[in-house]
């Protein structure tokens, strides 16, 4: 980001440098000493002037109108275009929290009206104005996410949000607004505190309803949930992958593994059995609700699928584990699901040999050294035992080669 401002003076012709500003995000990172993936800048140029420089009118319902451009070394570079430098004031005053309501202009003076360079050095959230949430009210679970990150809410901006009621302003909310917020707020350093502040705040029950549902939901038997009810379980198995693994879907999957407990008849508690299989169907409806991606639809789909039998790996058939691991192979899942699995009880060890389970489950026909000509002769219904039976062989062949090795 230090180069940012050296790009942007050339990037620009001279005639409009005195016109534009790095703001918002841009502005905090660069504070932060972070590296901002994108650009965000106030100009007070022309549409012409921005068109002619490669720029596109992007218009949007629920957000405000940009102009966008991808630069391929600095990435995408969003323009809000005002009609004259005296607004500038007036857009920062607009933003969201004091923190991204800064600008620094090409020849390095900073500008900000709402101090936020105090409360950036404090690590406080604090609205712009008494219009922030009920103007965007996504903010609140942009605060959320910000929350999620490390940084602490001001009291009276915490109050703003208490003293609304929110569903009805929600309505009109496209969804996948709130699943980037959410998604956003997985790879934060406190990933948990999203989820805790919806439940705290009680917002979101309209986006997510699960998340609601869960407090009042047992995890399962004490014995085994002695953290209780299936909110605090799917916590605790997110704070324990987020202390072994950054990746998003790996941190999406350990908190919405147990989805398919949602749909366990009451009678049964605090059991759910086959609350793995009723979870593969869950997370796919979950997902395609919620807007996300075939990636994260595929991943939460096996790993609520898979995950019991992972916690009871050892205990496994060398067939199962194969077809276990082909099934992870088709999910996307080959890294994640070792980590669900250890996260989800205390005390669960590695799964050993999970490495050579998929490396085999990989293996086509050839690799496993079989007979072509004798597959083709034989009859469909045999081929598939017949493929899984040299698979077991193969892995049984590799793990004693790793056992060997060990001593």
């Amino acid at each position: 980001m230090t180069n940012t401002i050296p790009f942007l003076k050339e990037f620009f012709p001279i005639s409009h440098h005195d016109r534009i500003l790095l703001v918002g995000g841009s502005v905090r990172d660069m504070l932060l000493g972070r590296v901002s993936r994108d650009i965000d800048l106030v100009a007070a140029l022309s549409p012409d002037e921005l068109l002619s420089l490669g720029f596109r009118l992007v218009e949007a319902s629920s957000t405000a109108t940009i102009y966008f451009k991808h630069h391929p070394g600095f990435g995408n570079i969003e323009v809000t275009r005002i009609d004259d430098m005296n607004d500038l004031e007036g857009d920062l005053l607009r933003r969201d929290f004091t923190i991204n309501a800064m600008a620094l202009a090409l020849n390095g003076s900073h500008i900000d009206p709402l101090d936020g360079r105090e409360d950036l050095k404090a690590g406080l959230l604090r609205a712009c104005s008494q219009q922030t949430f009920s103007s965007d009210p996504l903010r609140i679970f942009r605060a959320f996410r910000f929350e999620a990150d490390g940084w602490y809410m001001a009291p009276e901006t915490a109050a703003q949000i208490r003293r609304e009621e929110w569903s009805t302003t929600f309505s009109g909310m496209p969804i996948e607004r709130f699943s980037n917020e959410m998604l956003k707020a997985l790879t934060g350093k406190s990933p948990e505190q999203f989820f805790q502040r919806m439940i705290e705040f009680n917002v979101g029950a309209e986006f997510l309803p699960e998340l609601f549902l869960m407090p009042q939901i047992p995890a399962g038997p004490l014995q085994h949930h002695p953290e209780g009810d299936l909110l605090s379980h799917s916590i605790q198995v997110l704070q324990r992958v987020a202390t072994m693994s950054t990746d998003q879907l790996a941190r999406f999957c350990a908190f919405f593994h147990d989805l398919g407990k949602l749909a366990t008849n009451p009678a049964l508690y605090p059991k759910h059995h086959g609350h793995d299989n009723a979870g593969f169907a869950m997370a796919v409806d979950f997902c395609a609700r919620l807007h996300l991606s075939t990636e994260q639809r595929n991943a939460l789909a096996w790993t609520s699928s898979l995950h019991g039998k992972a916690n009871i790996w050892e205990t496994l058939r060398d067939a199962t584990k194969i077809a276990m691991a082909g099934e992870a192979l088709k999910g996307g899942i080959v890294a994640i699901l070792p980590l669900v699995a250890a996260a989800d009880k205390t005390g669960n060890q590695p799964m050993a040999g999970w490495d050579d389970a998929v490396r085999v489950a990989g293996m086509n026909t050839r690799e496993l050294g079989i007979d072509q000509e004798k597959l083709t002769a034989m009859p469909f219904r045999k081929r598939p035992p017949y493929i899984m039976q040299k698979r077991v062989e193969a892995f049984a062949a590799v793990t004693s080669k790793t056992r060997i090795s060990t001593v």
